[in-house]
């Protein structure tokens, strides 16, 4: 499959950019394709592992989402970051990165419980907190993983 390219190349943001964003920013949506073909969109927490490439995602066991990926694993993510203004200018430049792919399930409990540490860590530190939730909410914790094989992003001007 042909992915398609920033249309204006002056927005175009680097791949390290790109990576910079997803491993950052705490949330972004996840699109799947969902009942009767319909976009299914929704926010997720996420985890960029610099390890591997994929971006890593927890959720229960079931539902729309783990329906709709059971059905179809192709998928995307759009995150953005919060944006910033020049000095003297009302306009919100907003940077924004979209994750072509499939996801597959990840199925190893160890993998999940450290992914879900590192996903933790991006919102506390206490880690007897983290430690506890994975205790409690572990076995009922199902992880996807989405293996990019498109990363494109672009910085826009609201203006």
């Amino acid at each position: 499959m042909m992915f398609r390219e920033v249309a204006r190349e002056n927005r175009r943001l680097p791949r390290e950019e790109c990576i910079r964003i997803l491993a950052e920013e705490k949330r972004g949506v996840l699109s799947v394709i969902g009942d009767g073909g319909y976009p299914y969109g929704m926010p997720m927490n996420h985890f960029y592992c610099p390890d591997d490439g994929n971006i890593y995602f927890h959720c229960g066991m079931s539902g729309h989402r783990t329906d709709s990926i059971r059905k179809d694993s192709r998928a995307s993510f759009c995150v953005c970051d919060s944006g910033f203004r020049l000095e003297g200018e009302w306009a919100l430049n907003i940077r924004s990165v979209i994750v072509f792919g499939r996801i597959e399930e990840v199925a190893d409990k160890e993998t999940i419980y450290g992914i879900a540490r590192r996903l933790s860590r991006k919102f506390t530190d206490d880690e007897r907190y983290i430690e506890d939730e994975i205790e409690r909410a572990g076995p009922r914790t199902m992880m996807f993983a989405l293996i990019p094989e498109h990363i494109t992003g672009k910085i826009v001007k609201e203006s």
